[in-house]
């Protein structure tokens, strides 16, 4: 590639006098209505030190622009091409039902694709009328979804239970998203098999104690996916010319695509030199011993990106200077670079998140669940805003509290917060923000509520919060006044035997009322629900599923996800399993990933036969139904039956008497 340099970063004893480029992206894949916001973040603080450092920084969203190049009817038509190629060296018979259906119906989908991504953009919306009077667009296998069993009377409506008579264009969008979705099934099983909408190769890095696997599939001949983004990543190189690549993997379906457009790069601007950060990477290779990363990539740090990032571009233009928190390989091997003179920069000091350069007008708003709480993370723009660096509590015993990202609790006066909210509304020209803290602490909430009316400033807000009796109802109807639309907090395992083990510091009552307080203002809860902690009976579970019903039949919550319980090696109980009463099977010689980790619990539990009936269950409370009905419904058509439910149908009622 013809690449200009403006002072070209090579290491080694040369030094950088020139202006230097730094380019800040988010690899494929992440969700699709919004930008993650990490460049952001790092773009807005590194803004602060441009002049200082002598700084060009721009952001960028392959991740993005990876969705919008092979959902068209270019990349329509060379999916199509593909299979067919395939699919004629073996039996049609021999397809998956969604690469057979997209074959059978490619003409309509390159014929109609175009129209609805511009439709999810929001640029098309009288679309709305074609696309959910369900004619159109073709139907594969994801539009199995839509239940007949909902309907209100029999051959009626599937949705109307979840849009009625009047909400067209959200009816739209779900039908638009299913669409979406089965073209993504069609890439990934007719193509890719590491292709997801919102991630891409997440199995190769998930807790991968060996890099061999992430090896292979890079040296892999490229698919169709990898085609289109090492384009998209040439197409960067041109536009921006970096000296200094970063690259962001927040998500084990970001590391594959993060190190394919790596490749890229070192063929293309072998002088561009890259960095890679994350929470990837502050969670799972911070054990990192694998020379072969070092290929592909020059550092990675660790932790808040600010100081290292600080301390890298020193060191690039003079090699003397200490880097922070930052491998790299010598002689062969992985070294972790970092001095005690540099330190993490305060909250209130790292400036305020922009989204100059990236595209906010192409971001699709998509509703593939109808989950309410699923509808705000995927349906709409958010800007992202964090009240606190770290968390307020840090003693969940599941929780990852021995990390910088959880353990240093560092908060943000609530008018600093309200400027950098107006700052970015002015930017953006959207007043949608999630609050994206581990837990939001009550006191910074009520602060920042305050000052957002006394200065008359209008936004719509959710987030993330503990259900702790602080938020009384005079509270809750603050937050409502202020914005505040939605928050999520961790219900888990709605035992308290189980709360206590966790040290969630919450009870069930507690929560009830604390849900119910913020129900009353008008405010949405989602309770995180976990299932199979260790120890936990299935009489435990039964009876935890029976307190989730009686929360939903009393009001308290509107939406809720049951997680399948996992041990981590930086949690509390990945540190003493003892305490748990579990054992650990930690892999032996890990020289790349470590996060999660296998156990054996002594109860024997089979928590994966239960997990179906619990997430059935949820799925009809959140539509209104089965909240009448004994819970052990949900799991007699597995053969061995669950025991009765031992808390009373009452409880949570009285709890809220009380």
């Amino acid at each position: 590639m013809g690449r200009r340099s403006t002072g070209a970063v090579v290491g080694g004893d040369h030094t950088v006098t020139t202006t230097m480029r730094v380019l800040l992206v988010t690899p494929p894949m992440t969700q699709l209505n919004t930008p993650y916001p990490a460049t952001a973040y790092l773009c807005g603080f590194l803004a602060q030190h441009a002049a200082r450092l002598d700084l060009e920084v721009a952001q960028a969203d392959p991740a993005l622009e990876l969705f919008l190049s092979l959902f068209s009817r270019r990349g329509v038509a060379e999916l199509a091409a593909r299979i067919a190629a395939r699919a004629g060296k073996r039996k049609k018979s021999a397809l998956e039902p969604a690469v057979a259906h997209f074959q059978a119906e490619r003409e309509r989908y390159a014929a109609t694709v175009d129209a609805v991504v511009r439709f999810l953009q929001g640029k098309d919306p009288s679309l709305a009328l074609r696309i959910a009077g369900r004619e159109w667009l073709p139907e594969g296998p994801r539009f199995a979804a839509i239940d007949p069993a909902l309907a209100m009377e029999p051959g009626g409506d599937p949705l109307a239970w979840a849009f009625g008579e009047l909400g067209l264009q959200d009816r739209a969008k779900y039908v638009a998203s299913l669409y979406i979705d089965d073209l993504a099934d069609a890439i990934r099983l007719g193509e890719d098999p590491h292709f997801e909408l919102s991630r891409y190769g997440e199995k190769l890095a998930a807790s991968a104690a060996r890099y061999d696997g992430l090896a292979a599939a890079l040296a892999a001949p490229p698919t169709l996916v990898d085609e289109h983004l090492a384009a998209i990543t040439r197409a960067l190189l041109d536009r921006h010319r970096p000296d200094l690549l970063g690259l962001t993997v927040p998500f084990p379906g970001n590391v594959y695509g993060a190190l394919r457009m790596a490749q890229t790069v070192r063929a293309s601007s072998p002088a561009t030199r890259i960095a890679l950060g994350g929470g990837y990477v502050n969670t799972e290779l911070r054990g990192l011993r694998e020379p072969r990363l070092f290929d592909l990539v020059d550092f990675v740090t660790l932790d808040d990106g600010e100081a290292p990032m600080l301390a890298l571009l020193d060191h690039l233009r003079d090699p003397s200077r200490p880097l922070l928190r930052t491998f790299v390989r010598d002689g062969g091997e992985v070294v972790l670079r970092t001095t005690d003179t540099l330190h993490d920069v305060p909250a209130a000091a790292a400036g305020t998140p922009t989204y100059a350069g990236l595209p906010l007008d192409r971001y699709l708003s998509v509703v593939e669940l109808l989950n309410p709480m699923h509808r705000l993370w995927s349906d709409g723009r958010w800007n992202k805003i964090t009240v606190a660096h770290g968390c307020y509590w840090k003693k969940c015993s599941f929780c990852d509290v021995t990390l910088d990202y959880i353990g240093r609790y560092d908060p943000v006066a609530a008018d600093v917060l309200v400027d950098r909210i107006e700052a970015i509304v002015a930017e953006t020209g959207q007043t949608g923000f999630h609050l994206v803290d581990e837990a939001a602490p009550p006191g910074g909430l009520r602060a920042l509520a305050e000052r957002l009316i006394a200065r008359g400033v209008t936004i719509t807000w959710w987030g993330n919060i503990r259900f702790e009796k602080t938020f009384t109802p005079a509270l809750c109807a603050l937050l409502a006044r202020a914005g505040c639309v939605a928050v999520s907090g961790g219900l888990e395992v709605a035992s308290d035997r189980l709360l206590a083990l966790m040290k969630k510091g919450v009870t069930v009552e507690q929560v009830a009322r604390v849900t119910r307080a913020f129900t009353d203002a008008g405010i949405m809860v989602h309770a995180y629900l976990m299932y199979g902690f260790p120890t936990e009976t299935e009489q435990e579970t039964i009876d935890s599923l029976e307190r989730v019903r009686q929360l939903f039949e009393a009001g308290c919550l509107q939406s809720a996800f049951w997680h399948r319980f996992a041990a981590t090696t930086h949690s509390p109980i990945g540190h003493r399993p003892d305490l748990f009463g579990i054992r650990l099977a930690r892999p032996r010689d890990v020289t790349f990933a470590e996060n999660e980790l296998p156990f054996t619990d002594p109860t024997g539990v089979d928590h994966d036969r239960l997990g179906a009936g619990l997430r059935k269950a949820l799925y009809n409370y959140m539509h209104g139904l089965g909240l009448d009905v004994d819970v052990r419904r949900w799991f007699d058509g597995g053969g061995k039956k669950v025991p009765a439910a031992k808390v009373p149908r009452d409880l949570v009622a009285r709890a809220l008497d009380g």
